[in-house]
Order: structure tokens, then sequence, then C-alpha cells
């Protein structure tokens, strides 16, 4: 098994003794690979005469580009004999099951649900006087009250809180925070012809509005991307910061890696614009190897983790997030998870509605790679937002030619 190191080592610690409770005559290892690496590591697998692995785990926009080269297993039909009968598909959220869905095929299953969401400072929001966000909250009101967050916390005359904190540098997961932003407002990145269609009003509204967001970030933040942001929010420097769900567990429940606690961090939409709340799709699912000589061992590796079972151990222990329905209705075994299961639930019917995630294609990394370069230079004042984007479209019309 492949997947990102980052939860690699975490899974291969607590949930392969787990699994194994179960099914103690399958053996797996878990090989941890950075994430920027990752999707070299699986294309070479993937392509490969005798594949190493047996179960890859691809990010969400990855899926077509692997699946057209033959390497992954059709779930549904491949694996219908050792399916259980409750396993039940139709349980999944639409949002996350879809990630792994390519041309009517269902190459995988949720292995690490994720969502874009808006962390909460509550603290920080009262100190400045101003009522504690709720989902309801528009950018407008969001960006009016922006300024008022840039605050002296402790009266000593320097600044120490700031409202926001999150992707500004050029990373590819950068061009997400202003792709939520263009989601809510209505826009989406290709048209129905499968050309670029961001190169318009709501784009450029968007990233001026990402652009705006670093004028109440702390200095520096330009060059802030995942783990800049968090250590501000975690030490109570930001406001909000608009990041990726699975991290609320090491920012507001564990001593260990945050001084915040769980009173004081909400977890929610991103605001509202003219359409949609802000949300943005982020699923790592679990996919296996069309030529491994495990296919079973693989889904039964697969189908306890995706289970209704897995799901409770999985967020009760490693605070990882459900995809199921049920899941998300039921009382989890720990309090803090009750407004994430909410929140979650929000993110996964706005990211539906509004088709919040990346570009669905083949050449969708080439894509991200060309957004966040259109991204990095409107934030960095190296273009403005009209020809930062108008550049990048016509470099993605190209590529999806």
């Amino acid at each position: 098994m492949i997947a990102d190191a980052a939860y690699a080592n975490a899974w291969q610690a607590g949930m392969v003794p787990e699994f194994n409770k179960t099914y103690p005559y399958i053996n797996v290892t878990i090989d941890p690979v950075p994430y920027a690496e990752l999707l070299a590591k699986i294309m070479l697998d993937a392509t490969a005469v005798e594949p190493v692995y047996d179960i890859i785990v691809a990010d969400d926009p990855w899926v077509p580009q692997i699946a057209q080269t033959g390497a992954l297993l059709d779930l549904r039909k491949e694996t219908a004999a050792w399916t259980a009968k409750d396993y039940d598909w139709d349980d999944f959220n639409a949002a996350p099951l879809a990630a792994t869905e390519w041309k009517g095929i269902q190459y995988g299953v949720p292995f690490r649900s994720n969502m874009l969401l808006m962390f909460v400072n509550k603290t920080l929001y009262k100190k400045a006087g101003l009522p504690v966000p709720t989902a309801a909250l528009t950018w407008d009101e969001y960006l009016a009250q922006a300024p008022k967050l840039v605050q002296d916390t402790n009266g000593d005359g320097t600044v120490d809180a700031w409202a926001i904190d999150t992707y500004f540098k050029r990373d590819q997961l950068t061009p997400t925070i202003w792709q939520a932003i263009f989601n809510s407002y209505g826009g989406q990145l290709i048209d129905a012809n499968n050309k670029p269609a961001f190169n318009d009003e709501i784009g450029v509204k968007a990233l001026k509005i990402h652009v705006e967001l670093l004028k109440y970030a702390p200095p520096g933040s330009v060059s802030h991307g995942y783990s800049e942001a968090l250590s501000s929010f975690r030490q109570g420097q930001a406001a909000t910061s608009f990041m990726w769900g699975s991290v609320y567990r090491n920012s507001a429940v564990d001593p260990k890696t945050t001084k915040l606690t769980p009173e004081e961090v909400g977890i929610q939409v991103m605001p509202v614009g003219s359409a949609h709340a802000g949300a943005h799709r982020g699923i790592a699912s679990g996919t296996i190897q069309s030529k491994s000589a495990h296919k079973e061992a693989a889904w039964a590796l697969l189908q306890w983790f995706s289970s209704r079972e897995g799901e409770r151990w999985h967020s009760n222990t490693l605070g990882g997030f459900p995809a199921r329905k049920s899941t998300l209705t039921s009382k989890p075994d720990s309090d803090w998870l009750v407004p994430v299961f909410a929140a979650l639930q929000q993110g996964y019917d706005t990211a539906e509605a509004g088709k919040m995630w990346r570009l669905r294609h083949p050449k969708s990394d080439a894509v991200q790679q060309v957004l966040a370069d259109a991204v990095a230079a409107a934030i960095s004042g190296q273009a403005t937002p009209e020809a930062a984007l108008q550049t990048a479209s016509t470099r993605v019309e190209k590529i999806l030619k």
C-alpha cells in the first residue's frame, strides 16, 4: 500500500493493528511517500509490468490520470462477491464517493475524507467585540470585520493577532482558496465545451478577495502555506484560517500541538458568496491495482476502513473524517466531534451543490500547476488578477486540447 507520509505512519501504527483484530491473516505494509512525490510514484507503479503495490491511496484530482493507464480495479463490479451485504454504497455522501468515479466506473472508496473549511478562534472575535461567525457569514461581512481582528490583545501597544492565515505562497493547493471563493459566487473552472471559464468577472473578483486577505494576515504571510498557517492559528495569532478540516483535532483538541481548546475553536463552511457558502473537496481514496495478485485481501482492508465500523474507529481514534451519512448523523464517542460532524456534512452538501473540487481530467495536475502560478503571481503583485487569469486561461486551454 502506498500513501501520503503524513497519514501513512499513523495508519500503520494504529489502523493496521485494529484491522488485524478482524483479519489477522492479512499482512499490511504502508509505504509512506511525501505528498509532493506521491503522484509521480503512483504513476510509476501504475505503468509497471509488475507493480509493487496492491492498494494506492490517490488524492482527489488524480483518479482520471491513473485510471486511463488501466491500473485501477472497477470496485463495484470486481469486488461484488467479496462485499458484505450491509456495506451500503448508497450510504456514502455523493461528494466524497464521486472523487473516484470516472466515466461511470467506481475506482475507489473514501479513505481520508477532507473538506476545506473555516476555522474560527472565538476568543479573538470576542476580544475584537465582534459576533462569533455563523455559516451565514458573507464574504462582504467577513472583509468588513477583518480590520477589527487585527488587534493588540494584551495592551502592550503591539499588534499580536490578525484576522486570517491561510495559503498565500505558490503551492499546488493555494488555488483551492481562490477556487472556493470563486465557486461561492457561482463560478466554474471549465465550461461544457471543456474550455477555461474562470477568466471572467467572477474569477477576477474571487482572486481580488484572496489577494485582499493578505492585508489582514501576519507579517510575512505572502510566504505562508499549510504549515505556517496552521502554526499561526494554533498559537492563537489568527482569528480565522481557511484550512483542511482534518487538522481540527491537532488544532483544537491535542494540547501537545495547540494552545487552543475545543470550546474556543469553531469550524464551519467558508463565507457565503452570491450562490453558495465556500468549501472545497479533498478526498484521499483507496483504490486497488488492477494487476494485484491480492485483490480480495486488498478489498478486505478498503471495505473495513470505509465501513461504518471503520469510519467510527478512524474518527474517534485518529480524528479522521467520515464520508457516510449514517456516521455523520450518529453520536460520536468524543464530544469534540459533534460540531465537526455537523460542519463536515454541511461542507459535503455545499461542495456537491457548487461542484467545489479540483478539475476532474487526466491532465488535472498540469492545470493545477498553472492555477498555482496565476494565484501566486497575483498575490505577490507580479501581475494583476486580470492579467494572471488571462495568462492562465490561455495556458489551460492549450493543456486541455
